[in-house]
């Protein structure tokens, strides 16, 4: 009796091990990173994105997710090198993709202080605009 007890309880054990360790689809594994992102839990991010990129590599979340690891890296880790590495591969890999004109604005804009970026000053310059019309 203590026998098939065990047994049973090993086969439960190893049903629950392999449901544990199943495979994600690459969706799946993309929103966890997503996920962390939005959590700003920028690192384990950054390391979910890298998953997506290995074990998907022509999938259809691999090109956002290199851009993403750039992005994370140059906004808000700050790990310039990085995001250079990974922008440079976005844009290699990806010429036609609909963000490469992000991906090079931020490679091209790499460690700037956000306020400033052209796109800012123009922002802050017409606010002044605005501003100083309405008073007069």
């Amino acid at each position: 009796m203590k026998k098939i007890g065990l047994s049973v309880l090993l086969c439960l054990m190893a049903g629950i091990l392999i449901m544990c360790t199943e495979k994600k689809t690459e969706e799946e594994q993309y929103m966890v990173a997503y996920e962390l992102y939005n959590n700003q839990e920028y690192q384990k991010a950054i390391d979910h994105f890298k998953i997506v990129i290995d074990k998907y590599p022509n999938g259809k979340f691999t090109a956002t997710s290199i851009f993403l690891i750039g992005f994370i890296s140059n906004n808000f880790t700050k790990d310039l090198d990085q995001a250079k590495k990974y922008y440079e591969l976005f844009i290699k890999k990806y010429p036609n993709h609909e963000m490469i004109s992000s991906a090079k604005y931020e490679l091209e804009n790499l460690g700037k202080d956000i306020e400033s970026l052209p796109i800012f000053k123009e922002m802050a310059d017409s606010t002044e605009m605005d501003n100083q019309s309405s008073t007069q």
